[in-house]
């Protein structure tokens, strides 16, 4: 049974782990927080974060804890072994977890969970580092109703949409289907803009149209201008956006799902990655 007013875990503190973090405290949260990497966890501090020594600790003195990591290894890491969030949760605690990785990774930890006497959702989230920061995220969560129902009201100070879409895995999958999204739309907008300056026409013209179109999602309304002027941190690398890539193709040669927009934009992320610009800004 989750308290009222519930201690929060969280494990994972980096760029989008740190805004979630940071929101959760802005709205009158308890955290405990770990980052691997503990400076990063320390800059939270001054906002009230009590930062611990190993995800297990996060876990064991928080009602609800969650995680968020780059890929699959990373939470493996975090979640398993003695000193694992699995390890420290309380019977009947909620662990939410929050990374772009493989579904078959969030069930295994669904299993393991259950059987330490607690419940995962698996809830990926959709949106950038202003949402974050604003409590405007997107939820698809994976995992039993009821325990959603318990976490439901912490969700809501961190996202404003929350969509069960099934069973634990069932939110990594359909992350995977959202993200692709981003990467081709990014490949396809990038194509326009070359084409209409190739053309002679100002690209800061030509974006201004563009976004002022049919075409422009919401996604691009606020990734797109960072073609032109590039963010001083990358909200989100060339490297990860290949990692998701390759996790959506892994997924759809799992279910027989053929899906050549997203293979060619892989292709060009990859290709880019490789060229030595893996850690830039993916638009």
């Amino acid at each position: 049974m989750i308290p009222d007013r519930p201690v929060i875990g969280f494990v994972g503190l980096g760029t989008m782990g740190g805004s979630i973090a940071a929101r959760l405290l802005e709205k009158g949260n308890r955290v405990l927080g770990y980052n691997r990497t503990r400076s990063r966890a320390e800059a939270l501090a001054p906002a009230g974060l009590q930062v611990v020594n190993s995800p297990k600790e996060a876990a064991a003195g928080s009602d609800v804890c969650f995680s968020m990591v780059t890929d699959d290894a990373s939470l493996q890491a975090v979640a398993r072994g003695p000193d694992g969030i699995i390890a420290g949760l309380r019977p009947g605690a909620i662990y939410v977890e929050l990374s772009t990785v493989s579904p078959q990774v969030a069930r295994d930890l669904a299993g393991e969970t259950s059987r330490a006497g607690a419940s995962l959702l698996d809830a990926p989230v959709s949106g950038s580092v202003a949402h974050a920061r604003s409590g405007r995220l997107s939820f698809m969560v994976g995992g039993d109703p009821g325990v959603l129902e318990s976490a439901r009201p912490i969700l809501l100070a961190i996202g404003e949409k929350i969509t069960r879409v099934g069973n634990p895995g069932d939110g990594k999958l359909m992350k995977l289907a959202t993200n692709l999204q981003v990467y081709v739309q990014t490949l396809a907008f990038a194509e326009s803009l070359r084409l209409a300056e190739r053309g002679g026409i100002d690209p800061r013209i030509a974006m201004e149209v563009l976004l002022n179109s049919v075409v422009a999602s919401p996604m691009l309304q606020y990734r797109a201008p960072f073609m032109l002027e590039r963010p001083e941190q990358a909200w989100f690398t060339i490297d990860l956006s290949v990692k998701d890539l390759l996790l959506a193709l892994e997924a759809a040669d799992q279910l027989g799902a053929a899906l050549p927009a997203t293979r060619a934009a892989a292709d060009a992320f990859l290709r880019a990655a490789q060229s030595g610009r893996g850690p830039d800004e993916v638009a």
